[in-house]
């Protein structure tokens, strides 16, 4: 609870005098010198750069709460409205409005009711005087007992985001405390009010409540952001590879600023035969619209390939399953799939418009598999085919699958491209400087990033799975 705002001096002469108090509770550049009405306390809206607003509530009909000249921070005029009961403040509560001053002394409007105070909150004491009651106003908690902050509540709840002060007798302060536990910005005493305190007060609240609606957006952006870390993490792939004799490795970097999936993805799985198949692909685009078809991509594509499917069936029913879930016909998605012997030395290739894997081999530069007639990007061709080729792996090697944004990075201050020649170049220096597995895969994909300037604009994924001599 913060501290109260010292109180220097009371000042009786302001509630006491009856003509001050009546032209006192509207104070603007523009007020007129007769008693205001409540109609006239509304004033007109605040203009921008017309400085703070403050809408008192109080009931007592014969004004005896006098409100003195007012000034913000920037030496201009508080404009002030009133209103006599809580029916009246709701509609003079504008936009414009920046702060409320509430008579605690207040009651409810008939019919309306506080809420149940919760199990374990405080209660208000219920042993207070300055009431205006009014015996059909319903003004009790869960228990019974009267809810001596009914007012403020129902003020809270009618305006959430305005900076509210509690006004009360000097001989209640445990009410004042009360109030701010509740949901007020501070208390002030009806009988020490000056123009110089309740300036201060009011600056106070506004900027308060302004720094606790900040912190209650971070906050909450804080938890989204976890919220949906937790989702895509879970979303990634676990690989199947249990038995295998490979070693797996993979990257991942989203192009989405902030993000954990974009729409590129991945998975392996191993087949009870030994069979391992691998499959990266790209959706175009890396919003989370595409990330949410990566995902139902890749599910399909484990599901089908557990259930015996390969090649052109495979790929085939995977272009149905896009054609249902995509938001746009112009929607695509590119696909590498492979399917490695249960030996290990040779591996069945097909292509969807994506690019040919990489594979390393001892004694032999790192090169791309041979591959001129794959098909077309799932999604473009409704009687698409695609062809699966054999291609000979050798007992010891590495196969890298990438999407395009590991080879579209830029290449210096041009257009220049990285390209499949430039990453073929990149993975060869890696490899002579002695890199292997996942060193060899954060080296190049760090790399591509240098060359580029910074980080890659589009998702990259790639993956890595190595048979090593005795595996």
């Amino acid at each position: 609870m913060p501290a109260p705002v010292p109180r220097p001096r009371a000042i009786p002469a302001v509630e006491n005098d009856p003509a001050h108090s009546a032209a006192a509770p509207v104070l603007t550049s523009d007020a007129p010198a007769q008693a205001p009405t409540a109609t006239d306390r509304a004033g007109s809206a605040a203009t921008p750069g017309s400085g703070l607003s403050l809408l008192v509530i109080e009931d007592d009909p014969a004004g005896s709460l006098g409100i003195p000249d007012l000034l913000d921070a920037a030496g201009k005029p508080i404009r002030i409205r009133t209103a006599r009961n809580l029916t009246e403040a709701e509609r003079l509560l504008t936009d414009d409005v920046h702060c409320i001053l509430l008579d605690l002394a207040l009651t409810l409007p008939p019919g309306a009711r506080s809420r149940t105070p919760a199990a374990g909150e405080a209660r208000p004491a219920t042993d207070r005087t300055n009431r205006h009651e009014d015996p059909q106003t319903p003004k009790v908690d869960g228990t019974g007992e009267a809810d001596e902050l009914a007012s403020l509540k129902h003020v809270l709840r009618l305006a959430p985001g305005h900076a509210v002060l509690a006004l009360t007798t000097s001989g209640d302060a445990e009410r004042g405390a009360e109030a701010v536990r509740v949901g007020a910005q501070d208390y002030l005493f009806r009988d020490e009010l000056d123009a110089r305190l309740l300036s201060r007060a009011i600056r106070y609240a506004v900027e308060r409540k302004r720094a606790d609606a900040a912190q209650q957006k971070l906050t909450e952006s804080r938890l989204r952001a976890q919220e949906n870390a937790r989702l895509e993490r879970g979303l990634l792939p676990k690989p199947l590879l249990d038995g295998a004799r490979l070693s797996f490795a993979a990257s991942y970097l989203p192009g989405r600023s902030r993000a954990l999936l974009g729409g590129d993805f991945y998975d392996v799985v191993r087949m009870p035969d030994g069979t391992v198949h691998a499959m990266i692909g790209d959706v175009c685009g890396h919003g989370p619209d595409e990330a949410a078809l990566g995902v139902e991509l890749r599910i399909a594509w484990r599901a089908l390939t557990l259930a015996g499917l390969c090649g052109d069936e495979l790929l085939s029913t995977l272009q149905q399953v896009l054609e249902h879930e995509r938001s746009d016909e112009e929607i695509f998605a590119t696909l590498c799939t492979v399917d490695i012997a249960p030996d290990g030395r040779r591996a069945g290739l097909s292509l969807a418009g994506h690019p040919t894997p990489l594979v390393v081999r001892p004694g032999r530069l790192a090169e791309l598999l041979p591959y001129e007639s794959g098909g077309p990007a799932l999604g473009l061709l409704p009687q698409a085919r695609w062809p699966r080729r054999q291609v000979e792996l050798g007992g010891t090697w590495s196969l890298m699958l990438y999407t395009d944004g590991l080879i579209e990075g830029r290449v210096g201050a041009g257009n220049q491209r990285l390209g499949q020649d430039g990453m073929v170049e990149l993975v060869r220096r890696q490899l002579a400087a002695g890199l292997h597995g996942e060193e060899l895969l954060e080296a190049t994909v760090n790399e591509a990033r240098t060359l580029n300037g910074g980080d890659l604009t589009d998702d990259v994924a790639v993956v890595l799975l190595d048979r090593e001599p005795g595996h």
